[in-house]
């Protein structure tokens, strides 16, 4: 009764999907299963194809929420280096979104739910890239585009895998990546005053 009653009210399909994010959180985007989550969520096995049709449709689903998720963070953040910060912060309180948006062998790519909020969370990191001086930024917005978002990826992917604890040790790791970004990407004052720059 109890699953009949949340199905009826709209509930299961949030109800499923953030089942899927706990299992992918602990376990990983390949232990999803509609059936175990069927059974989380309390309904019957073929209640979750209803709203999703199969794995795929599900994961689709996770990477769209996700990406609409991190646009807004992106969106919020002022400057290419706060993004950088939205962007681990991201990542750090939305693991399983985040393990699922990067890895497109697990969606389907002419899902327009994704497309949207995947060139929504684009132009979001794009403006950042534009806001830049173009002594920070050089000749090509596109290399320097592709620079900032591996420094974030990539410090973001190591922090939750564990492989940055002993370099971070106490400190915060949005600090640490404020450093990092200002390494690669002065900010405006001093990028202003490097020898050379105009």
């Amino acid at each position: 009764m109890t699953s009949e009653r949340t199905y009826h009210h709209g509930d299961l399909r949030r109800a499923v999907l953030t089942a899927a994010l706990d299992v992918i959180a602990a376990d990983g985007p390949d232990a999803l299963s509609l059936r175990d989550l069927a059974r989380r969520a309390g309904v019957s096995h073929a209640a979750p194809a209803h709203h999703f049709k199969d794995r795929t449709g599900l994961l689709t689903a996770v990477a769209a929420e996700g990406y609409a998720l991190f646009a807004d963070a992106l969106a919020d953040a002022p400057g290419l280096r706060e993004r950088g910060v939205a962007y681990v912060r991201f990542a750090a309180g939305h693991p399983a979104h985040f393990h699922v948006m990067f890895r497109p062998e697990l969606h389907r790519p002419d899902d327009p739910e994704l497309i949207a909020a995947k060139a929504r969370a684009t132009e979001a990191l794009r403006a950042g890239i534009s806001g830049l001086p173009e002594t920070a930024r050089g000749d090509d917005d596109r290399l320097a585009g592709i620079a900032a978002w591996s420094l974030a990826h990539g410090f973001a992917t190591l922090l939750l895998s564990g492989n940055l604890d002993a370099p971070v040790g106490d400190s915060d790791p949005e600090d640490v990546f404020r450093g990092l970004a200002d390494l690669l990407f002065p900010p405006a004052e001093e990028a202003a005053t490097t020898p050379g720059s105009s």
